[in-house]
């Protein structure tokens, strides 16, 4: 069991920032959207943080689905193939390469999940490799800028390695008391397993300004990136495109660029 830290992880919009670092010009990122709860938009966040990362910055992207569900692949209209080879990435028995699928926007792929990914627990306990995700993503950092990762929402070995991986962990919290009570499990899961410790951003999503809920915990948090609810958001399953290049001019598609500059600034601090 890992020792358990007693230094938390940043928080981003609270206290200090980082300072700035000076390394490569090339920048590259691993983002880890990330919740231990269900239901709060993270595979909709994620898909579309990938589409701003493609199109606004000209990032070469990958959008790497961890989870079994497999609905980032979805969101981009890419069928399900036969292969149930996504966890077999992680055991070398697969080069990701092989996997990786081009989506419709340029400079955006997609390694997507299948059914193999529930296994990814015993395969990851049966080679013994606490950072393999950390090795595989920086091995994809040399054809990719940006990796983003839409992560299950689960406490498990696969948590852990995506904590080690991360150099951001964005955090969907529609307002709720569980959804706070799920940020402070993420905060101890980020210092429990990651040594270096990745900033966290939490997202309030789903964010409804009618309700009285709703509109305390912006009151609360207004520092927090927002993505709203809307109908145009919900199109984005119904039209299998992100928000984007659905409706670019709508207030929904400026949350998500407005989210997504606030995740470049980050970046800019910690890689």
């Amino acid at each position: 069991m890992a020792k358990r830290s007693n230094t938390l992880p940043r928080i981003a919009g609270v206290g200090r920032s980082a300072s700035a670092t000076s390394g490569s010009t090339r920048s590259v990122g691993t983002i880890a959207v990330y919740s231990v709860k269900g239901g709060v938009g993270k595979t909709t966040i994620a898909a579309n943080l990938a589409w701003c990362s493609a199109e606004l910055s000209g990032h070469k992207t990958l959008l790497w689905d961890l989870d079994a569900a497999g609905g980032c692949g979805f969101l981009y209209g890419l069928e399900r193939e036969g292969s149930r080879a996504a966890g077999t990435v992680f055991s070398r028995d697969t080069a990701p390469e092989k996997l990786i699928r081009r989506t419709a926007f340029d400079g955006l792929d997609i390694l997507p999940a299948d059914e193999s990914i529930r296994a990814l627990d015993a395969t990851l306990a049966a080679i013994g490799k606490r950072k393999r995700l950390a090795k595989l993503t920086s091995e994809l950092s040399s054809h990719y800028d940006r990796i983003v990762l839409d992560c299950p929402p689960v406490l498990s070995e696969l948590s852990a390695q995506v904590m080690r991986a991360a150099d951001l962990v964005i955090v969907p919290l529609p307002p709720s008391p569980l959804s706070a009570r799920a940020l402070e499990v993420v905060v101890r899961e980020v210092a429990d397993h990651a040594k270096r410790h990745p900033p966290i951003l939490p997202v309030l999503s789903m964010l409804d300004m009618r309700r009285a809920l709703h509109k305390q915990a912006r009151e609360e948090n207004p520092a927090w990136p927002v993505v709203p609810y809307t109908s145009v958001i919900e199109q984005c399953a119904v039209q299998q495109r992100p928000v984007g290049a659905i409706a670019p001019e709508s207030p929904s598609a400026q949350h998500f660029i407005s989210l997504w500059r606030a995740i470049e600034r980050k970046l800019s601090q910690v890689t």
